[in-house]
């Protein structure tokens, strides 16, 4: 489940104090971690999916249709982890997508800003028309 803005904003708060507080260290557990994780999530995905081959053809050769179905369901399940865990794993030296990375250095990922930027303005006229009705 993805976070809410506000979830989003508290999290880079904490990153950029721990940042200020200790920045060899929050270097350190930058990116190691989470594309160690991905990777991990990857691997077991690929392997999961194998499993669901073997469910799959077991399945037909007992002639057992909901064996099969069973086969073709984790097959399927493993492939949409494996495809998003592949998405978000970082590429090695650049940082994690989820962070807001060190203040004052520039983002390698000009996508999520402009994505921010897009909810912060739609943000903003949602909260234009709630004040504009509320108000009358």
């Amino acid at each position: 489940m993805p976070l809410s803005e506000h979830e989003q904003r508290m999290l880079e708060q904490m990153e950029r104090a721990l940042y200020a507080e200790d920045p060899k260290f929050a270097s350190a557990l930058e990116g190691s971690g989470l594309r160690t994780y991905t990777r991990r999530r990857v691997y077991q995905a690929v392997a999961g999916f194998l499993v669901g081959i073997a469910l799959l053809m077991a399945g037909m050769v007992a002639k057992q249709v909901w064996l099969s179905v069973v086969g073709f369901l984790v097959m399927l399940g493993c492939a949409v982890l494996a495809v998003t865990g592949w998405r978000k794993a970082p590429k090695p030296g650049e940082q994690p997508a989820a962070g807001a990375g060190a203040p004052g250095t520039a983002p390698a990922r000009g996508q999520t800003r402009q994505k921010r930027s897009m909810m912060d303005r739609i943000e903003q006229r949602w909260q234009r028309r709630r004040d504009e009705q509320g108000g009358h």
